[in-house]
């Protein structure tokens, strides 16, 4: 037998009873004077500097890499391969007026053909790309426009728990959408989202199309790059992350200098400190790192660090675990100085060092063949640690760029050859006439080139 209850029937009557509208019962636009606050008045100087960003990426349809061969398509006279196009949306902000300089994510933009970046006052330009940086997410657009508007950046450590902030973006594709709330955490790491990871926390909605767009604080100043949520069902419950100002700036100067980012090499390993090392460490309290590795040769062995060492602290600025130590070196540039605030069987000392360029050792590729000219290739591995040799740094457009090399790859085979070092290249090359094939691991895949 089916039961009903008249109590929530009752409730809803009483619930839309206690609503109802009453006369001029309007929220008063003042209060004993005072006109109540508003964020309006800020983000008239704010919302002409965020942007919406859209993509479009060519895509092959092939479904068999032999059909994606040219020749092959020629020789079976087979038609055009077709391609689609896949289009994303995304946002940006104007750090530099003049310059027409645009911040967002990599992800934004990551493999786009096409780039288009819409103003508030409807204007959609071409957009170049000057550099991106996968690691830290960032992207620095550029646009050809005059009259932009810029946000200014914001000291980086005036940022606490608790300020409130606003977020603003596309998302979905709805152009200026403006959301509230405070800042929830800061350095916040070890998410896999990103290889260098410092984000700050805030329950200020960020959906879809947010990503690259401002995070700001109540004087329109930029405090962050919106990233990424967390969204275990698929929908915003108000964890959101944004890129730091300071990591974003670093790394936005790099690539507009270099159009890449060049990091420098510290040569140390560290881990978190538990209660228990702490406690065998002899420190009063769970921070910083220990050194658990010094590289031969390394910048860290010329600083006169050590393996125990507790590092509190890296140019001045304090260390709470490894992922910090990792942050802070991730965005200085080789020839920095760097001063490091350690502890050393309970004694606190202070050492200085220099970063050092990671490819300092590798041989320009030019030197080896021309074919692989604006790559920077490394010397074998002799202890039998990795098979084949490592391709450093490799200029855009460069003969080693458009031959397919990515900075670490290793290089296993070259025309047919194994390659066991430097000059059994320069001969696997200079026998052939010229490079013909190479097989490379990257990453945890065997890639195979071949140039005709």
């Amino acid at each position: 037998m089916r039961r009903f209850s008249v109590l929530p029937r009752l409730t809803l009557a009483l619930a839309l009873l206690c609503t109802a509208p009453l006369p001029q019962a309007a929220l008063p636009l003042a209060v004993d004077g005072q006109p109540l606050p508003s964020l309006a008045p800020m983000l008239e100087r704010v919302l002409p500097a965020v942007v919406n960003i859209s993509t479009v990426t060519a895509i092959e349809t092939a479904d068999h890499p032999l059909l994606r061969d040219p020749f092959f398509r020629r020789f079976f006279d087979l038609p055009r391969e077709r391609k689609r196009e896949s289009n994303s949306l995304g946002s940006g902000v104007i750090v530099d007026a003049r310059c027409g300089l645009v911040l967002t994510n990599h992800h934004v933009i990551d493999k786009a053909d096409q780039i288009r970046v819409t103003l508030q006052d409807g204007r959609a330009l071409e957009a170049s790309l000057i550099g991106t940086d996968p690691e830290t997410d960032i992207a620095v657009l550029q646009i050809p426009a005059e009259g932009l508007s810029a946000l200014p950046f914001a000291a980086a450590d005036a940022l606490a728990v608790g300020d409130f902030v606003v977020a603003i973006g596309n998302p979905f594709g709805l152009r200026q959408t403006v959301t509230s709330g405070i800042v929830s955490g800061l350095g916040r790491s070890g998410l896999g989202i990103e290889g260098y990871e410092n984000f700050i926390q805030t329950d200020a909605s960020i959906n879809p199309g947010n990503s690259g767009g401002p995070l700001v604080n109540l004087r329109g100043e930029l405090i962050g790059i919106n990233t990424a949520i967390l969204a275990p069902g698929g929908g915003n419950i108000g964890i959101g992350f944004a890129i730091p100002v300071d990591m974003a700036r670093a790394i936005m100067t790099q690539l507009v200098e270099h159009g890449e980012m060049r990091r420098g090499q510290f040569g140390a390993a560290v881990q978190n400190i538990d209660h228990a090392l702490a406690a065998a460490l002899g420190l009063e309290r769970r921070a910083g790192a220990v050194v658990t590795r010094i590289d031969p040769d390394s910048a860290a062995a010329a600083a006169g660090l050590q393996v125990g060492d507790v590092i509190l602290g890296v140019n001045d600025e304090p260390i709470a675990n490894a992922s910090d130590v990792r942050n802070r070196f991730g965005v200085l540039r080789v020839g920095s100085r760097v001063a490091l605030d350690i502890v050393r069987d309970g004694q606190a000392l202070r050492l200085s060092g220099v970063i050092a360029d990671p490819y300092r050792d590798y041989l320009p590729g030019a030197r080896i063949d021309e074919a692989l000219a604006g790559a920077l290739i490394g010397a074998f591995d002799r202890s039998g640690g990795v098979p084949g040799l490592p391709v450093g740094r490799v200029e855009p457009d460069s003969p080693a760029w458009m031959a397919g090399l990515r900075e670490g790859d290793r290089i296993l085979n070259a025309n047919g050859v194994r390659i066991d070092g430097l000059q059994t290249l320069a001969r696997a090359l200079r026998r052939a006439g010229g490079l013909y094939s190479l097989s490379l691991q990257r990453g945890d895949e065997l890639v195979r080139l071949a140039r005709r």
